[in-house]
Parts: C-alpha cells; structure tokens; sequence
C-alpha cells in the first residue's frame, strides 16, 4: 500500500490549508491529517492543488524524428509542466493511420509511465486528404483511439471531413480540425496584415481559418458528429464559435487556444527569427485579446499546447525554410497564469476548469479532470501561484529548443505532479 500526504495544499486555491492524503492512487482523504503515516510527505505550504492538466494537442514526434523529441523526453516535459495526459498527434514517420503505428506509441507511453499517452489517430491515409484512414480499426485497437486529427494540414474536402464525423460519432469520436483552407494560404509566411507586408513575408489571411470553421460547424451539426477545432488564433474564430454554440444547433463542437497564441503577436516577426514561426501564425494583439476573453466565458473550452519540438537544423535557417511550431508543455502553465489569471479573467478553478475538466471531458476520460475529493483518481498537480522563474531552453526536458520565452519570467511554478497517485515530478526533477 502507498501513501502520499501533501500537508498544507489548497484545493483549487479556495480556503485555508488543508492536508490531502493518497493511498493507492485515489484520494482518500481531505482535511486536517496531523498524525497519518505516509511513504513519502509534501509540505505544501499553502500551495494551489488542481486535477492534473491534460493536453489534446502534443507532438511527441516519435517514431521517425526522435532528433526532435521522444515519447520519453516529451513525458518528461509533460510531468514537468504538470500534465497527467497529452494526446500525441498522427503526424509522425510513418504516420499514425493504423493500429500497428498508434499501439505503438500507447505502449511506449506506458513503458515511460509519467503521464498517459494517448495517440491521435490520423483522419486520412499518409495525412494525404484523399481517403479515410482506418478509424475504426484505431478505435478497437489496444490504445482505443477516440482523437483523430490530420493536424498539420486540413481536411479541406468537405466530403471527407462529413464522412468523417459521421464515422467516427459511431463510436463516440471526436475529429479534431487544423483549421486552414489551402487555397487561401498558399506560400504564406505570416499573418496577413501590416507587420508581413511591412517585413516582405507573403501574409496567411484570417478567413483561411474561419472559413472552414465555420463550414465545419455546419457539418457537425448536419451528422451528429463530434467536431474539435485545433488551435484557435483569430478573433473572427472567436466570433464564429460564440455564434454557433448560442444556437445549439445540434452536434458537439468544442475548441482549443493555445499559450502562444494568448500571449504573443505577430510583432515578434521583426527579428525574422523563426523561433517565432508557428502554424496557424500569430495574430494581432487584438486576436490575442479576443483569444483571452473568448477561453475567460467559456467560447473556446480549453488550453492545448500544440508543442511542437523541433532538431535545430529546421530551425536555425532563414525563415521561409524554417517549421513551424514551438515547445509549449513546460511553459504552458506559466502562460495561462500570466494572460488569465493575473489580469482576473479566470481564477483558479478556472483554470482546472480549461487546462484539465474541458480538455477530459471532449476526450472522453473518465479517470481524469476529476475533482479533488475523497474516492477520486489521484490525478494531481501542485502550484506555487506566487513564485516565478526563468524559461531557459537548453533547461527544458524537450530534445529541441526552440522556445520563444527564452529569458522570459513566467509566474506559477510546477512544484510536483503525481499520476494515479505517484509522484512523477517533484520540484524541477523527473521521477522516472
């Protein structure tokens, strides 16, 4: 039998101290536990305790590009960010559109065991938008994937996208939607607007994103199915989703925001450096303020990462050349903190409610986002709201550093995560 305390916690950041013992990955107790016994004890010290976090947007790049990261290192950075789940993205090598390649990264997921792997299974065959990939046979496999994703392209064939929704609501899926038309986007560099045109980079036009939002929406609706759109980074997206959730029209339609895209603007492009460059690209300062509000009521459900690791060598070069993506689990927190938290949009149940509840709730987990209370799973992070620290790539857990808060300070530092009650992260160290 294991026994974990974590003496002096608040739950949710609400009320005076209290202790929270574990036995056997479920809570067993909240309250005053002066005298209990316990394999190891976590002075919390009034320390905000949440459900630990979990991602629906990780690319863990195992198999094929373990130069950029590992399931290993990518759950590292995950237990150091206060994750319990991530949901690993199909655009792998080779990617992952069948049972073979998804059971794969769900056992190694379990072999490394600091948080839940899940695969996102690919929509369509190679990721190529010309015929569905085998969704059912993901579903049945041993890493029963419910999370099917093209990510990193678009499912820009409204036929396919339909057929989609429609197979997958069988079995209580979900399709998760990189929102781009490709006609509307063709050699983009960056966000449409004065900072490209002032920069000579060819501008990626807002309603490449919410044109096919929008039409995703009406599918959803049309079949039944479960649509969830990636990476919300327009103001216009915002509106959209506002829109169609007060019409209920039928259709599960959920959405994410990424840290980055609450927090940084496409002013970032002036340096030309590509640490900066991301898909769907930075948007405005008003985008960004629109993002903040739209995830504070509650339009855009929850925070994804999108971390997206890459070797240097597709990073250090000029930008046209360069991928997009930034790392993002182990300074997600930290965002959320400083764009919501502080400025009052959201206050601490607020944000288990968009960086755990949410994000479970449209995976459909049962085990996970669950309250802290006696008989539940010991799924848990603890947060120090007041301390602050320094992002320093070459520090993080992730293989690749390309990181745009390098020497920035974030507040809300991670002081440990525990997985079905192990800890797995305990003050900046990994517990393999």
């Amino acid at each position: 039998m294991s026994r974990v305390l974590l003496r002096g916690v608040r739950p949710y950041g609400e009320g005076e101290p209290v202790d929270v013992l574990v036995v056997d990955g479920t809570i067993a107790e909240v309250g005053a536990a002066p005298g209990t016994e316990a394999d190891e004890v976590v002075a919390g010290g009034g320390a905000v305790l949440l459900p630990g976090f979990v991602d629906l947007h990780t690319h863990l790049r195992e198999p094929g590009r373990e130069d950029a990261e590992t399931i290993r290192t990518g759950s590292a950075a995950a237990a150091l960010g206060g994750y319990t789940t991530v949901f690993a993205m199909a655009n792998t090598d080779p990617v992952a559109d069948n049972a073979v390649v998804v059971e794969h990264v769900w056992r190694r997921g379990r072999e490394v065991g600091l948080v839940d792997v899940h695969p996102v299974g690919a929509v369509t065959v190679g990721l190529g938008g010309e015929r569905l990939a085998e969704l059912g046979g993901m579903a049945a496999s041993a890493a029963g994937v419910r999370v099917f994703s093209d990510d990193g392209r678009c499912v820009d064939d409204p036929l396919l996208m339909r057929r989609a929704l429609e197979y997958t609501k069988a079995f209580g899926g979900v399709v998760a939607q990189h929102a781009e038309d490709p006609r509307l986007t063709a050699g983009a560099q960056a966000h449409e607007g004065p900072t490209a045109a002032k920069l000579g980079l060819a501008g990626w036009p807002a309603p490449a994103e919410e044109s096919i939002v929008a039409r995703d929406c009406l599918l959803a609706a049309h079949t039944g199915g479960s649509l969830h759109v990636c990476h919300v980074s327009t103001a216009g997206t915002a509106d959209i989703l506002r829109w169609w959730k007060a019409r209920d029209a039928g259709g599960a339609v959920s959405a994410e925001v990424t840290p980055h895209h609450l927090l940084l603007t496409d002013e970032r492009l002036a340096t030309y450096d590509p640490v900066n460059k991301v898909n769907p690209p930075l948007r405005t300062d008003a985008d960004a303020a629109a993002l903040r509000q739209a995830l504070a009521e509650g339009t855009v459900d929850c925070v994804a990462t999108d971390h997206a690791p890459h070797a240097d060598q597709h990073k250090d070069c000029e930008w046209s050349a360069a991928s997009p993506g930034m790392l993002g689990l182990q300074t997600a927190l930290g965002i959320v903190v400083r764009t919501v938290v502080r400025p009052g949009l959201l206050d601490w149940r607020g944000v288990a409610r968009v960086m755990s509840e949410r994000p479970a709730r449209i995976a459909g987990l049962p085990d996970q986002g669950r309250p802290i209370a006696a008989g539940e799973p010991a799924n848990l992070v603890l947060v120090d709201p007041d301390d602050e620290w320094t992002v320093r790539a070459a520090e993080l857990a992730s293989i690749g550093s390309n990181s745009p808060y390098e020497g920035m300070r974030l507040p809300g530092r991670v002081l440990v995560t525990l997985l079905r009650g192990r800890i797995t992260a305990h003050e900046g160290e990994v517990r393999f």
